[in-house]
């Protein structure tokens, strides 16, 4: 607004020198004195306007002092942890959502199998654990398995530990995992020869942030910094 009223003022000074332009003999005395005046007024107004536009490019590309660096969907419509609810863990243990109160709560769907994204999240999220320090205590990464044929108790219990000993791997029967994937938006699929074991698995590689009160907060991009995202849920947990 402020840079349009320069601009309004800028064409009222060229209207003005044009008039001036027009007048007779009789006007060049004033034509003499008036010219350098609205140049000097131009030029000065040109400045206000080059540094409020300035300004309000820096204003726009700054984070405001409590944003994430992950997407904020807050109040997102989907993705709820109570459609967790009835998963076996890798102790084999059934999950309770309700387990989870007053703790950050980060959900990754992936597979034991898979040769790069999974392994690399779950790296990231083993370093976030450590940047939170006493803070990683309360944080619970769940990773919950697309390849329930393959990824038994058993294998979730050699594979989803050994990155970190709080991380929990979930499994349940193919159609829930379906249905479950499909109430969090996540897409997989099989693609055939992909691996030595006969497939591999096409997937979703974000991952969901939710806060103390298990409400879904944050979409986590895959190749997100351990510190960024340590950064975001050191937020959630104090409340933002």
């Amino acid at each position: 607004m402020f840079v349009k009223i320069i601009i309004v003022l800028l064409l009222l000074i060229v209207a003005a020198s044009l008039l001036v332009e027009r007048t007779g003999a009789s006007g060049k005395r004033a034509k003499a004195s008036l010219r350098p005046l609205m140049m000097r007024m131009a030029f000065i107004l040109l400045a206000i306007a080059a540094g409020a536009a300035l300004v309000h490019l820096l204003s726009g590309c700054a984070r405001p002092v409590d944003s994430f660096h992950a997407q904020d969907i807050t109040g997102a419509d989907f993705g709820q942890l109570a459609k967790l609810d009835g998963f076996t863990d890798h102790t084999g243990r059934r999950l309770a959502s309700a387990d989870f109160q007053a703790k950050a709560v980060v959900v990754f769907f992936g597979y034991t199998q898979c040769p790069d994204i999974c392994p690399t999240t779950l790296t990231t999220m083993k370093e976030v654990m450590r940047l939170l320090g006493p803070d990683g205590d309360r944080v619970q990464v769940l990773f919950v398995t697309v390849d329930p044929e393959r990824d038994t108790q058993k294998v979730l219990a050699d594979y989803v530990p050994w990155f970190d000993a709080r991380f929990v791997g979930l499994h349940a029967a193919p159609d829930t995992t379906r249905k479950t994937a499909q109430a969090f938006k996540v897409f997989y699929a099989k693609a055939a020869g992909g691996t030595a074991l006969g497939y591999s698995i096409d997937h979703t590689a974000e991952s969901y942030a939710y806060d103390p009160q298990g409400r879904l907060r944050l979409k986590i991009a895959h190749g997100a910094s351990a510190r960024q995202i340590s950064e975001d849920l050191s937020k959630l947990l104090a409340g933002k």
